[in-house]
């Protein structure tokens, strides 16, 4: 049974925004991005189908397919939610939706059984295409029905929900507007100082905010190239950029170190490169100097989420030593502080806090209400992440309060992962961290108490019985008699950390 998906956060300056002039005077994403496809070049390039679209040959699927999503009873704040990897496939489904009005909401590509039922369950979409027939129903939709050109879309619907990790291990569908996505996608162009001649080329998968922000809108609205890329592969990823004359890319720092120790590596193969932004675990002063030397690119830190997309990075022109040593600067009308967990009050320049968020690009909420009003304060996105400001504004991330594992770009909830575990007939307790890794950033590490022998190989098959996806497995498994304890009975994660490292070290 199908229901209606509704924003649960307002946003404090929602009427400044709205006002002539303001962030929020922007038109829906379907008019942005048809707009700016009128005048492109080739605008989309699949690397799975050689499928190379320009703005005209996008325009005219999009179209069809959203006539055939209407043959299907699609209509303005229905969910239509898919399963695929980056195939063209997925920008024709985002368009076809924002330009009947409905609701996009694609599932990560790698989820498994069990988790695309709980999120199923969280949309009750109108239209549910599976990744085994996704290529076949869009075909069929785009010969179905006639098409679509005029926009039921206002800047106030509802545009995606995309799902992200919590601390609880819960399914939390992350809510975003036309306008607050549009406003998003202009000015971060304008940030990065991307123009109609620049190219990207996108691995990270278009279910997370980052390719939907950089593989869909940022490339769509100004217009420029995008290439898509299906699974990533370090050496096909060399090849593209050469061939390609890639000239900016966005992706956890495991994607950068691959490309260069891929084999025949060299300068002058990426010298199209010009800008790498990366915001995930592990992106070290030491990465920032080695990346700029190797590629020969700007190479900078960013900050933000699924809930408020890249609310800080350093701009065109700064120094650039704010990019190897901060996470950036507020972009846009975005406002960040830093506030003590316990009070809320507002911490000095310079104390580390936990790091709260405001502007015209957050969330308009998670679709379970509950979640929003844990997750809000005041008016203020409490991120969970502990961080510094500087008097001139410039944010430094140190650390995480919620216990979320960053492997690869990927957010893994450890509660989830214990979760996993301790359904297992022979595991009585289980604690997941994330241990540091030069390549991943993080890797999972869990400690079991089991009344009988829990490896690496069990764990593997138990979590794929569970349908649980691969990357979220545990890649080292420590069987111990009992786990260390703090006063109030909960686990000493911190105790578990230094026990991994001497352990990694052996």
């Amino acid at each position: 049974m199908t229901h209606r998906l509704r924003p649960t956060y307002r946003h404090p300056e929602a009427r400044a925004y709205r006002a002539p002039g303001g962030p929020w005077d922007l038109p829906s994403l379907d008019a942005l991005l048809t707009a700016a496809a009128r005048t492109s070049g080739p605008l989309v390039c699949d690397d799975t189908s050689q499928v190379t679209l320009d703005g005209a040959a996008l325009e005219e699927r999009v179209a069809a397919v959203a006539g055939g999503l209407r043959t299907e009873g699609v209509r303005q704040g229905d969910v239509v939610a898919w399963q695929a990897p980056n195939w063209h496939e997925v920008v024709l489904l985002y368009r076809a939706c924002w330009r009947l009005g409905a609701v996009a909401a694609p599932l990560h590509n790698q989820a498994g059984a069990s988790e695309i039922e709980r999120m199923l369950n969280v949309l009750a979409p109108r239209a549910w295409l599976p990744v085994d027939e996704l290529r076949a129903r869009v075909a069929a939709l785009a010969a179905r029905g006639a098409p679509v050109h005029n926009s039921a879309a206002l800047p106030s619907h509802l545009a995606v929900a995309l799902f992200t990790s919590g601390a609880t291990g819960e399914p939390k569908a992350v809510l975003h507007t036309h306008r607050g996505l549009a406003y998003k996608a202009r000015t971060m162009a304008a940030v990065h100082g991307l123009t109609p001649t620049d190219a990207v080329l996108m691995p990270a998968p278009m279910a997370h905010i980052s390719g939907l922000l950089n593989g869909v809108l940022v490339p769509g609205a100004l217009p420029m190239r995008a290439r898509f890329m299906a699974k990533w592969d370090p050496q096909s990823g060399l090849d593209l950029i050469e061939r390609d004359r890639t000239t900016f890319m966005i992706g956890p720092t495991t994607l950068f170190v691959s490309i260069i120790d891929a084999p025949g590596f060299t300068s002058e193969r990426v010298e199209s490169l010009r800008l790498v932004s990366s915001g995930t675990a592990g992106v070290s002063p030491a990465f920032i100097d080695d990346a700029s030397a190797r590629l020969g690119a700007r190479v900078k830190r960013s900050y933000g989420s699924t809930e408020a997309p890249t609310v800080t990075t350093t701009h065109a022109g700064d120094p650039a030593e704010r990019a190897r040593d901060t996470d950036g600067r507020a972009t846009g009308a975005a406002r960040l502080r830093v506030s003590d967990p316990e009070t809320g009050r507002e911490r000095l320049p310079g104390e580390v806090g936990e790091v709260w968020l405001r502007g015209p690009e957050l969330f308009a909420g998670y679709a379970d209400a509950e979640q929003t009003r844990a997750g809000v304060s005041r008016g203020w996105l409490r991120t969970g992440d502990l961080g510094t400001v500087d008097t001139d504004g410039w944010l430094t991330v140190v650390g995480r309060i919620k216990d979320i594992i960053i492997r690869g770009g990927e957010n893994i909830s450890a509660a989830e992962v214990e979760a996993t575990l301790e359904a297992h007939p022979a595991v009585r307790h289980a604690v997941a961290i994330g241990v540091p890794d030069e390549r991943l950033g993080e890797r999972v590490c869990a400690f079991v108490v089991a009344s009988a022998r829990v490896d690496l190989k069990e764990c593997r098959r138990w979590f794929a019985h569970r349908g649980v996806a691969r990357y979220k497995t545990p890649e080292r498994v420590v069987q111990v008699d009992e786990l260390p304890l703090l006063a109030a009975g909960k686990a000493d994660r911190a105790a578990l950390r230094t026990r991994a490292a001497a352990l990694a070290s052996e």
